[in-house]
C-alpha cells in the first residue's frame, strides 16, 4: 500500500467541520475486535465510561477508574484505523482542578494514542475545557443528562422535559462551545430543546436520546445490539445478539456434557490409527 493509499484517521477538527453537514455517526466500543468491526462505518468511536455498566456490571459509571479507561482506550486504538477515538474521563479524574484535568487528560492521550477526551458538565466545566484546549487537548463536552452526576440528580431521567428547565441546559451548551469544545454530546433531552441547542451552538451536537435534531447520534453498542437486558426507551435495537449467544453457549454445553463435540481426529486425522 502506497503512502497515498493509507487510511487517514479522522481528527477533532474534521468532526468540528461537520457542523450542519453530513450526520456524524458514533458508537461506543471497548475492545479491539468490536472497534475493528465498526471502524469503517463510524466517524467517532467513544470509549465510554459506560464500560463500567456493560462490561463490569456496575450499577452506575461512578466506580470506573482512569486505568480502566486507558486500558480499553488502548485496545480500541489497536483495533481501529479511521475513526476518531474519544476516551471518557471518568468521575474523579478531572473535577478537582484544571491542573488535575490536564495531567490526567495528557496521560490518556499519551498512553492510548486517542484523538480526544470527553468530560461531562456545562458551565461548571467551561473554565477547565478552555484550559485543556489551550494546552492542546481536544475536548468533547457532554450536557443534558450527565450520568456521572447520578448521585445528585437521583435517576437517569430525561432532562428539559419542561420548557422552564431549558435555560440551564442551553447555558451549558453555549458555555462549552465558547470554551473551545469541538463537539458536544446532548443526552436525554426533548426534541424541541435539542433542535434549539443545535441551532444555538457553532459546534456539532451529538445526540443520545435527543432526536434527529442533532448533528449526529451516538449509542452504546451493547444496547443497540441487544446485549444488555435493560436499555433506555429511546434506544432502537438493530440486532438481538443476546439470545443468539446464549443459544450457542447452551448448544456447546450440551455437546460437552454428551461428549459429542469434535475431537482432535477432526483436525489431525491419523491414518490407520484410532485416537
Amino acid at each position: 500500500m502506497s503512502a497515498q493509499d493509507e487510511i487517514k484517521r479522522l481528527t477533532a477538527p474534521d468532526i468540528f467541520a461537520r457542523k450542519g453537514g453530513e450526520p456524524i455517526v458514533c458508537l461506543t466500543s471497548y475492545h479491539a475486535h468490536t472497534a475493528r468491526l465498526v471502524d469503517k462505518h463510524c466517524d467517532v468511536i467513544l470509549v465510554g465510561d459506560s464500560l463500567g455498566m456493560v462490561m463490569h456490571g456496575f450499577e452506575t459509571t461512578v466506580p470506573v477508574t482512569l486505568d480502566m479507561m486507558i486500558l480499553q482506550g488502548h485496545a480500541v486504538m489497536r483495533g481501529s484505523k479511521r475513526a476518531l477515538v474519544v476516551v471518557d474521563m471518568p468521575f474523579g479524574s478531572y473535577e478537582a482542578s484544571k491542573e488535575q484535568a490536564f495531567m490526567n487528560a495528557a496521560r490518556v492521550l499519551k498512553e492510548t494514542g486517542c484523538g480526544a477526551i470527553k468530560v461531562e458538565g456545562g458551565t461548571r466545566m467551561a473554565e477547565t475545557i478552555a484550559f485543556l484546549v489551550e494546552r492542546g487537548v481536544p475536548v468533547m463536552a457532554h450536557v443534558g443528562l450527565t450520568p456521572q452526576s447520578i448521585n445528585t440528580i437521583g435517576s437517569f431521567r430525561a432532562q428539559g422535559r419542561e420548557e422552564a428547565g431549558w435555560a440551564r441546559i442551553e447555558a451549558d451548551a453555549l458555555a462549552v462551545a465558547k470554551a473551545g469544545a469541538f463537539s458536544v454530546v446532548i443526552e436525554a433531552v426533548a426534541e424541541p430543546l435539542a433542535r434549539k441547542l443545535t441551532a444555538a451552538v457553532a459546534i456539532p451536537t451529538i445526540g443520545i436520546g435527543a432526536s434527529v435534531a442533532c448533528d449526529g447520534q451516538i449509542l452504546v453498542m451493547e444496547d443497540m445490539l441487544g446485549l444488555t437486558p435493560l436499555v433506555p426507551k429511546f434506544v432502537k435495537r438493530y440486532g438481538d445478539l443476546g439470545p443468539g449467544i446464549e443459544k450457542a453457549v447452551a448448544d456447546y454445553a450440551a455437546e460437552v456434557r454428551a461428549r459429542t463435540f469434535p475431537g482432535p481426529e477432526h483436525v489431525y486425522p491419523m491414518k490407520g490409527k484410532k485416537v
